[in-house]
C-alpha cells in the first residue's frame, strides 16, 4: 500500500500528536520527499508551503519531533505522526501546541501559557 500523493497538488496534511498525552500539536503538509526524510530519520520533516522547502520540525528551535508511531486514513491521502516532542513547545508562538486558542461565547481565547519565549527562540 501507498500513500496517495495525488491529491493536494502532491501534499498529504499531516496531523501530529503526542504519543504520551494525545494532544493535538499541530497540522502540517508532507510531500513525498518529507515523507521518505521522516522515514529515514525517524524525526518529523514536512514540506513548508510558504518557503518552498523541506522543513525538518525543531531545524531551527531544536524542538525536533521524535517519531513513535504513523497512521493513515481510509483513502490513505492522510497521516497522523504520533510523536515524542524534544523541547517545551512545537508552535512558533511559543506554546506547547499550536492549538492554544479556543472559541467561546463568539471569541477566540488563548487556552494555555507560554512554554517557551519565541524571541529568544527563533533569534
Amino acid at each position: 500500500m501507498k500513500l496517495d500523493f495525488n491529491k493536494l497538488d502532491g501534499l498529504l496534511p499531516a496531523v501530529v500528536q503526542d504519543s504520551r498525552t494525545g494532544q493535538i500539536l499541530m497540522v502540517a503538509f508532507m510531500n513525498e520527499e518529507a515523507w521518505k526524510a521522516t522515514l529515514e530519520t525517524g524525526c518529523a520533516t514536512f514540506w513548508s508551503r510558504s518557503r518552498g522547502k523541506l522543513w525538518k520540525k525543531g531545524e531551527s528551535s531544536g524542538h525536533q519531533l521524535e517519531v513513535q508511531e504513523i497512521l493513515t486514513d481510509c483513502d490513505t491521502d492522510s497521516v497522523v505522526l504520533k510523536v515524542v516532542p524534544k523541547g517545551p513547545g512545537v508552535c512558533h508562538e511559543g506554546y506547547e501546541s499550536c492549538f492554544f486558542r479556543t472559541w467561546t461565547d463568539g471569541e477566540w481565547t488563548v487556552n494555555a501559557e507560554r512554554a517557551f519565549d519565541p524571541k529568544e527562540v527563533y533569534a
